[in-house]
C-alpha cells in the first residue's frame, strides 16, 4: 500500500503510475493526477486548443493521416464515421439529401459564384435554418467557415431535443 500525497489515502500499487511513486513510499495516485491534468487543461483551454491544432498540422502528422486514410482500416473507419454522423444528425442529413436531389433534378439552381464574395470556386449549400431544407445560401469554403464561426444554424425540432 502506498499513501497518496494529495488525497491522503492508502491505495494499492496499481493505483499509481510507476513514475509517480517516490522512494519514500508516497506518490500521486492516478485519480489525483488525472483530476489535476483535467483541471489544468480546463483552466488553459485556449492554449491547449491552439497547441492541439498546431500539433495536428505538423507535416509528419498530416502525412500520417493521409496514409492512414488510404488503408483498408482507414477507409472502414471513415465509412463508420459517416454513418455515425448521419445517425446523430438525421435532420441535417435529410436536408443535405433534399438539396442534392433538387439540384440534380433541376428544381434548385446552384449558382456559379459565392453569394458573399463572388468567388467562383466549389460551392457549399449552406442551411441557416434546417426547418427550411431547400432554402440554402451558396457559399465558398472560406465564407462557409466564417459564417459558422459567427453564427449558429437553426436545427429541426428533433435535433433540439437530442
Amino acid at each position: 500500500m502506498i499513501n497518496c500525497r494529495y488525497c491522503k489515502t492508502d491505495k494499492p500499487t496499481d493505483e499509481f503510475y510507476q513514475s509517480a511513486i517516490r522512494k519514500n513510499g508516497t506518490g500521486d495516485c492516478k485519480e489525483c493526477i488525472r483530476s489535476r491534468v483535467k483541471a489544468n487543461r480546463a483552466k488553459n483551454a485556449d492554449y491547449y486548443k491552439q497547441f492541439d491544432r498546431d500539433r495536428a498540422n505538423l507535416p509528419h502528422r498530416v502525412q500520417a493521416r493521409k496514409e492512414y486514410a488510404q488503408t483498408e482500416q482507414g477507409k472502414d473507419r471513415q465509412q463508420a464515421s459517416v454513418k455515425e454522423w448521419r445517425k446523430r444528425n438525421s435532420s441535417s442529413y435529410k436536408a443535405h439529401d433534399l438539396v442534392n436531389n433538387a439540384v440534380r433534378d433541376g428544381r434548385l439552381h446552384k449558382p456559379s459564384q459565392c453569394e458573399l464574395c463572388s468567388n467562383e470556386s466549389a460551392l457549399h449549400g449552406h442551411h441557416c435554418d434546417y426547418n427550411k431544407p431547400l432554402d440554402v445560401m451558396w457559399l465558398c469554403d472560406p465564407c462557409h467557415k466564417a459564417w459558422h464561426k459567427d453564427n449558429t444554424p437553426i436545427y429541426c425540432d428533433e435535433r433540439k431535443l437530442a
